[in-house]
């Protein structure tokens, strides 16, 4: 580690990265080669700061796997060069990207980390520049020459979370993100306060890193609701090529026990499908069997979420589905925690 730490941004697009243009009114993208220039309060920070952009930054609705990779391939080109990363995208798909980012990128032992904004850098009321500078701060932090942080994190309105940790709840809060399940990994005051026992830490400090580029995207959600019909469930698992189905259930895993229900569950699994059973409720947990209207789903081999996030389970079953694992081998990798994504 340098003394004074290397940090690259990394912008993909979204609203951190617009400014008005007073004249017109519009809102236009923001050149990261004058961040110093914009943001003078950067200077005050003991770093040096790169930047990179996509050539094309894109809208936080259109990232999809593809961006994916294209955000780790940066980080590979040049994670020898520093000693940390902060990602810069739309806020609304930010977990979702966080949380693949997390699986992809194997024996992490330097901060990723991922924030953005509700309001654009160059507005008045702006949350961009707290949480930018707030950021940069965070994957500069060292301790005994080591990085404070090593996984991949969000941070967003004075909280540090673990990416595959997260939920975008509030379109219209600064404070848009929450950790339901695990609590925040710093927080941010008149100091910044590390929450180390709750943070993840590689034991193997010269295991190179390992970047996870294949993933697949053959899989659906469905949501379970009251007077959910057989047709609509039979469309989803009929699916041409689906291979894996998250199934967000009611309160601890809990869904419907007709006979017809769980005869297509089953079908499906013989068929090779992986379904995760997934809680549709913000926090808490899965508990297969707890209630009667779950035994069966256990029974048929349904995989337990546990109280993983929607939007992790999404990243962790595109990255196993990779793998030629029997069901078996399939349900344990799933319900073990890998990148800290599970309780």
């Amino acid at each position: 580690m340098s003394k004074k730490p290397k940090i690259l941004l990394i912008y993909t697009g979204g609203t951190i990265g617009m400014m008005k243009d007073y004249k017109t009114n519009a809102l236009k993208a923001f050149d990261f080669r004058q961040l110093l220039d914009k943001i003078p309060e950067l200077q005050q920070l003991n770093c040096q700061i790169d930047s990179v952009s996509f050539e094309n930054p894109i809208d936080s609705s259109n990232m999809n796997t593809k961006y994916y990779v294209d955000i780790v391939e940066i980080i590979e080109k040049n994670y020898d060069l520093f000693d940390g990363f902060v990602i810069l995208s739309g806020s609304d798909t930010m977990s979702y990207t966080s949380s693949a980012t997390s699986f992809m990128l194997e024996n992490l032992q330097k901060p990723v980390i991922f924030t953005g904004s509700q309001l654009p850098i160059g507005d008045l009321r702006t949350d961009a520049k707290e949480n930018l500078i707030t950021s940069i701060e965070v994957a500069c932090a060292q301790k005994n020459g080591f990085p404070i942080i090593q996984e991949v994190c969000l941070y967003f309105e004075y909280k540090l979370y673990r990416a595959n940790r997260t939920t975008k709840m509030n379109a219209e809060q600064f404070e848009a993100f929450v950790s339901m399940n695990y609590p925040p990994l710093a927080e941010s005051g008149v100091y910044l306060k590390f929450n180390e026992h709750y943070l993840l830490k590689n034991a193997e400090k010269s295991a190179p890193l390992i970047i996870r580029k294949k993933l697949i995207t053959d899989i659906a959600i469905l949501k379970i609701f009251p007077g959910i019909t057989k047709n609509v469930v039979e469309s989803i698992l009929n699916i041409k090529n689906l291979k894996g189905l998250i199934l967000e259930t009611f309160g601890s895993g809990n869904a419907p026990n007709e006979i017809w229900f769980i005869n297509l569950i089953k079908k499906a699994i013989s068929g090779n499908i992986r379904i995760i059973n997934v809680t549709q409720c913000l926090g808490g947990n899965v508990n297969q069997g707890h209630y009667d209207t779950s035994v069966a789903l256990k029974k048929i081999g349904v995989v337990s979420g546990k109280d993983i996030t929607t939007e992790a389970a999404i990243a962790k079953l595109m990255y196993l589905l990779n793998e030629n694992f029997s069901l078996e081998e399939f349900t344990y990798y799933f319900e073990k925690s890998i990148r800290g994504e599970i309780s």
